[in-house]
C-alpha cells in the first residue's frame, strides 16, 4: 500500500513538473507593449444650434471675470474688533490675582477699619492675598470698588455680543465653610 502511495505523490509530482514546463515554454518571448496615444488635444465643446462655430469660440474666449461688487473671499468677513486694553497692557506687568477669574477666588475675611478697610480673598490653591479698594482683580479688567461688611464688589469691563463695552458690577460674598 506505501509503494502504491508513493507512486501517485511521485507521479502527480512529475505531472505537476511537467505542466509548469509547458506553461513556461508557452509563454510569448516579446514583453508586453504599451501604446503611446500621446498629448490629448483641445476638447471641443457640443455647437448650439443656430450659432456659427466661430462666434461660440470668440464668446468663450473673451469672458473675463469683473471683482467688482463682489465680496473679496480673501478678506475676513467677520468685522475688525476693537481691542480693549486689557490689565497689563498698559505697560504694567499683571499680578497675579489679575490671571485668575473672579470664580476661582474666595472672599475669606474682611477686617473694616477706621483707617481703612481691606479683605482677603483665597485662590484654589489655598494661598490668601490682601486686597483693599482700588485693587486690580480678576481677567476682565476688574477692579475692587468697595469692600463692606460681608462683601466685596467687583467692577468688571466686557464685551457684549454686540461688540459694546459694558460695565458690570461683580459681589463676592463672604465665604462661609
Amino acid at each position: 500500500m506505501k509503494s502504491r502511495l508513493k507512486r501517485k505523490n511521485s507521479f502527480l509530482c512529475v505531472s505537476i513538473a511537467l505542466l509548469a514546463f509547458l506553461c513556461v515554454a508557452a509563454a510569448p518571448e516579446d514583453p508586453l507593449k504599451v501604446i503611446y496615444k500621446g498629448p490629448r488635444g483641445p476638447r471641443e465643446l457640443p455647437l448650439e444650434p443656430g450659432k456659427e462655430p466661430a462666434a461660440q469660440t470668440k464668446q468663450a474666449a473673451r469672458y473675463r471675470y469683473n471683482p467688482e461688487g463682489k465680496v473679496d473671499p480673501f478678506k475676513s468677513f467677520l468685522t475688525v474688533k476693537e481691542i480693549i486694553p486689557q490689565a497689563g497692557e498698559e505697560g504694567r506687568p499683571k499680578t497675579y490675582l489679575e490671571t485668575l477669574d473672579l470664580s476661582q477666588l474666595d472672599l475669606i475675611a474682611i477686617v473694616v477699619s477706621p483707617k481703612g478697610s481691606w479683605a482677603m480673598v483665597r485662590d484654589a490653591k489655598g494661598l490668601g492675598y490682601p486686597v483693599v479698594e482700588g485693587t486690580p482683580i480678576g481677567l476682565h479688567g476688574g477692579v475692587i470698588l468697595s469692600i463692606s461688611d460681608g462683601k466685596i464688589i467687583v467692577r468688571e469691563k466686557y464685551r457684549d455680543f454686540r461688540g459694546k463695552v459694558v460695565t458690570r458690577d461683580v459681589e463676592k460674598k463672604l465665604y462661609r465653610e
